[in-house]
């Protein structure tokens, strides 16, 4: 069933991919005033707001943990978490080439750009701390608690985008001149992305927990 859902999503998400990037890149015509490096905000915005679903879902899954005490969700939580910490640097690194092309310098201490930064460390942090818990149980409890703490900066992020109107544009929805067709055409495109890799990275730690309950019996 794992196998068919990936094949399915694999497919729907390829041509849409290509079709979108056609659209972005040659039919759309320059949105923000800044030539075509605005065109960046079609990869920018979708990516992020992957991010911010797969972030959700590490949060869904880790209270199903803490709920159930079934280890499955503990996967989902881990696999949710890296493949949209890979969106949020897909996400940062475009706004970070947007801001080269338009302020002259690759960081601002922006509000919504240090907001962003924040949360991808604290993600990060996540990944960091489950290595240093060695026993499966105490490990997928602490780290469960801790992203159900991290997700609490994913609102701070979001309204701060939306309120502090510092030196980033103003969002597609709050008058920002972009084409809703292009940037929410791709956000399908990329949560299909997301899902496959989570299936993918949930299969290798399901292997990754049997392969340490099999070393696990035979130490004991």
């Amino acid at each position: 069933m794992r196998k068919k859902a990936i094949i399915v999503l694999s497919a729907l998400a390829v041509p849409l991919l290509v079709r979108n990037l056609y659209l972005i890149f040659l039919p759309v015509p320059d949105v923000g005033g800044q030539g075509a490096i605005d065109r960046l905000i079609y990869l920018h915005a979708p990516a992020a707001f992957t991010a911010y679903s797969g972030f959700f879902a590490a949060l869904v899954a880790s209270i199903l943990f803490l709920l159930k005490k079934e280890f499955r969700y503990d996967s989902l939580a881990v696999a949710a978490t890296e493949v949209s910490l890979t969106f949020a640097v897909v996400s940062m690194a475009t706004g970070a080439i947007w801001s080269r092309r338009v302020w002259g310098i690759w960081w601002t201490w922006d509000a919504g750009l240090t907001v962003m930064s924040v949360c991808f460390l604290l993600y990060l942090s996540y990944l960091s701390l489950r290595p240093a818990i060695e026993e499966p149980t105490a490990r997928a409890r602490l780290t469960a608690v801790y992203s159900i703490f991290a997700f609490a900066d994913i609102p701070i992020v979001w309204y701060t985008i939306q309120w502090l109107r510092t030196e980033s544009p103003a969002p597609a929805f709050r008058g920002g001149g972009m084409q809703p067709s292009g940037l929410f055409a791709n956000w399908p495109a990329f949560m299909m992305v997301a899902a496959v890799l989570v299936l993918l990275r949930l299969q290798q730690e399901e292997m990754r927990r049997e392969i340490d309950g099999l070393r696990r019996l035979a130490h004991a």
